[in-house]
């Protein structure tokens, strides 16, 4: 039988000695036992630091002791995951037969498990920066583009990126060194010792990873002890986080169903109840949100749409919204059209703005259907509503499209045409393409040659320059800030090049025969210690154009609002999915905004907010939208807020899941 005491030979480290003797009792799994030691002190080490960089949000929750408790309790469910895969291989190749092989393959695995919860550790200081929440899934989304992320990492995060990859280089050899001078001191044992540990070891991981004896074991969102959602996320880990984002999206064409479950006839009666959808007639039970919106503006021929959206442009930025003065063009356009003074983004993304905007479609915690499977054919879109009524509808981003799958999306539901960087030449490329006033110059050729062509027309133009690393032309602005790349010198800069846009297309001869939307796909960073940071979904938006009059929306809308409301603008009358508000219609009545704050939805309507979240009660909330705070423990929603807010989350997905959010055949 091999000796199970440490090697203490001289060119053993003396922590590598010290984590050899408080394991050597492991034998075959004193690897394992090593991974969850270390794993535990690096964790603990992260949050700690962690903590104290976000001391004072952290203390106004007064959950600092519980932050770390129940950390090591989130910690040992990660390590007790990692653990769970070597140890189901042990009574195969544990033995004394196998035991060169047993240790190099367990300190194999513990060394990567070790090294990506580093690096994901490493990762959470920018990625806190820039989301306010540790790593999730937009960490996962965003790999699937790496051209566009690396040049964004490199030319605006290049100290942050090189510091990153090098101490985690620096403590994935340590750790390597470490665990492999501590190996030697772990022995084989005898096939029945192994055997008979086994199933204890087995049994005792399980209740790790379970770590709890309710009903169903912890995930999460049992983590979220405060109002504060970054201070909810230091409570677990990054890796776990990043994880569990990678296994939710397996799942996420029911995802809503986290929130509770409603009879699917009570979902659709709920929905539909909502005042402006009260009178419709919804006569196909295989599309049930199917109905035919009548224009309230009649017209001879209908008019042309272009819907600018703007890259990250929050009333952050708006100073008339409370923001900082920072776009003096969209002040000046304010008074020319109808402008929104409560509108929200449904979330924190340019594809769960473009769903709301472009699709009318209400978001839910999974994906934007812009990526997800089932909704790259068949899925309704003003570009599909418009084309069918003779329209001819195209994409310009100056980016490439392919991006956040656009272009597939956009081609697979309406869009007969997608014009991005590669058509285009322009005078100043960033790391996401084109320039604004690039984009702009392209556009107005576009919409020249599509006014010629004697074809209503729809345009959706998506600029960009407003997004890390933030470049843009010299000379364009006077800067707000001193440094340049900075993002109010580049919302500045966005502004400036809009303006200048609006009034080119106002010389030209379709502009008294084309409305125009203005809107925002979201802030820029959503941030803030409230439960949803309600006052970072606020943002502008303005129409104008062709004869609408100057007039000021004041009732709470949501961005899946507009599309109803710009197809009556434009004297197009047709039946379609969205469950939205006709504000051509009526713009006095009180509104409604959806929120979704990565797995959190909010309900809005007046100064309420019911707020739903995985597994628990739902929250009622009080807003202040003078103020843009958000007292989520205000009381306890009535029956009718909470399925109100349930219904209109369970729908979306419900409406994907069945393929029902289409136009009919």
């Amino acid at each position: 039988m091999a000796s199970s005491v440490p090697n203490t030979a001289p060119h053993a480290s003396l922590p590598a000695t010290r984590l050899a003797r408080i394991t050597a009792w492991a034998g075959p799994y004193a690897a394992l036992f090593q991974m969850v030691l270390l794993g535990l002190a690096l964790l603990s080490l992260s949050r700690l630091g962690l903590v104290a960089w976000q001391w004072d949000r952290v203390r106004a929750t007064g959950i600092a002791p519980s932050v770390f408790v129940q950390g090591v309790r989130a910690d040992l469910i990660l390590l007790g995951y990692f653990a769970a895969v070597p140890l189901l291989f042990a009574p195969l190749l544990a033995h004394r037969a196998t035991a060169r092989f047993w240790r190099a393959a367990t300190l194999g695995w513990a060394t990567l498990a070790l090294v990506f919860i580093a690096f994901m550790e490493l990762s959470s200081p920018q990625f806190i920066l820039q989301y306010d929440v540790r790593p999730n899934r937009l960490f996962i989304e965003y790999l699937a583009y790496p051209r566009e992320v690396f040049a964004t990492l490199w030319n605006g995060f290049r100290i942050a990126l090189v510091l990153g990859c090098g101490l985690t280089v620096v403590i994935g050899a340590a750790i390597f060194s470490l665990l492999r001078r501590a190996a030697r001191g772990s022995g084989a044992w005898p096939a029945r010792r192994l055997l008979l540990f086994w199933p204890v070891l087995c049994l005792l991981v399980a209740m790790q990873v379970r770590s709890t004896l309710g009903h169903r074991p912890a995930n999460p969102a049992l983590f979220a002890l405060s109002g504060d959602s970054l201070v909810n996320s230091l409570i677990i880990n990054s890796a776990w986080s990043v994880l569990d984002a990678a296994g939710a999206m397996r799942s996420e064409s029911s995802s809503s169903e986290i929130y509770g479950a409603m009879p699917r006839a009570q979902v659709l009666d709920t929905v539909r109840a909502a005042p402006w959808l009260r009178t419709a007639r919804f006569d196909q039970p295989g599309l049930p949100t199917l109905h035919r919106q009548q224009a309230a503006v009649t017209r001879a021929r209908p008019l042309n749409l272009v819907i600018v959206l703007e890259e990250s442009l929050g009333a952050t930025f708006v100073e008339s919204l409370g923001g900082l003065p920072v776009t003096p063009e969209l002040e000046k356009l304010k008074s020319e059209g109808w402008w929104f003074e409560q509108l929200y983004a449904t979330g924190t993304r340019s594809v769960r703005g473009i769903e709301a905007v472009v699709a009318g479609f209400a978001p839910t915690p999974a994906r934007s259907v812009v990526k997800l499977s089932l909704a790259q054919r068949n899925f309704y879109t003003l570009a599909d509503g418009l084309g069918r009524a003779g329209y001819h509808t195209e994409f310009v981003y100056g980016g490439e499209a392919h991006f956040d799958n656009m272009r597939g999306f956009f081609t697979g539901n309406g869009f007969s045409q997608v014009v991005d960087l590669p058509q285009m030449q322009p005078r100043f490329v960033g790391s996401w393409g084109a320039s604004d006033e690039d984009l702009f110059d392209k556009s107005l050729a576009r919409l020249r040659s599509l006014h010629d062509a004697g074809k209503p027309f729809f345009s959706l133009i998506f600029t960009s320059s407003n997004h890390e690393p933030f470049e843009y032309p010299d000379g364009r602005i006077t800067p707000h800030d001193a440094a340049k790349q900075t993002v109010n010198n580049a919302v500045k800069y966005a502004d400036y090049a809009l303006g200048k846009f609006i009034r080119a297309a106002k010389q030209e001869s379709y502009w008294k025969d084309t409305v125009f939307l203005i809107v925002a796909d979201h802030d820029n960073r959503v941030y803030g210690d409230a439960l949803v940071p309600v006052k970072k979904f606020h943002i502008p938006g303005l129409i104008l154009g062709a004869d609408v009059q100057p007039k000021r929306i004041r009732p709470i809308a949501s961005q899946i609002d507009l599309a109803p409301t710009l197809l009556s603008l434009l004297g197009v009358s047709s039946t379609h999915p969205m469950i939205g508000r006709d504000f051509a219609r009526d713009s006095e009545s009180p509104g409604r905004a959806l929120l979704q704050f990565n797995n959190i939805f909010a309900y809005l309507e007046g100064a309420s907010a019911t707020i739903l979240r995985p597994g628990a009660a739902p929250l009622l909330g009080r807003y202040d939208a003078a103020t843009g705070v958000l007292d989520p423990h205000a009381g306890t929603p009535s029956r009718a807020q909470a399925e109100r807010a349930l219904a209109h989350v369970l729908l979306p997905s419900l409406l994907y899941r069945e393929q029902r959010y289409r136009a009919a055949p």
